[in-house]
């Protein structure tokens, strides 16, 4: 196996980390968060299905926890399933959100820099809507 490029990415969050964390991993909140791609959202079993600008993906996180982790998989239209590594750290009394991105194979470096940069418009969403 290779190692993949990576790209991490953080915001600061004036939130206190236990609220974050609940926002990041329903689900439902998607729609309103991760504006970049995601049109709807509904759950199926285990797993939720994400309607895309694209194509239909599923989506399952890791069970919740007391350590921040909102690891979460994604299975695309091609049967890929990608890990994306999040996480909400403390940090004094707000919080650092941290969103691990790898460049997948056969993935062009301009498209990982959008994708990438889809990431830290949705982060700062999430910021907006969590400073309110």
């Amino acid at each position: 196996m290779t190692v993949l490029p990576s790209k991490t990415l953080s915001i600061t969050i004036e939130r206190r980390p236990e609220e974050v964390y609940a926002y990041v991993t329903n689900p439902e909140n998607f729609p309103e968060w991760v504006t970049s791609f995601v049109k709807s959202i509904r759950r199926s079993g285990e797993e939720w299905i994400v309607e895309t600008t694209e194509a239909p993906i599923t989506l399952k996180f890791v069970d919740n926890n007391d350590y921040g982790v909102a690891d979460h998989w994604v299975t695309v239209a091609t049967g890929q399933t990608i890990l994306n590594p999040m996480r909400v750290i403390p940090n004094g009394s707000g919080c650092e959100v941290v969103f691990t991105a790898f460049r997948q194979p056969g993935m062009s470096e301009e498209s990982f820099a959008n994708d990438t940069a889809m990431i830290e418009s949705d982060l700062r969403t999430l910021k907006r809507i969590m400073e309110k």
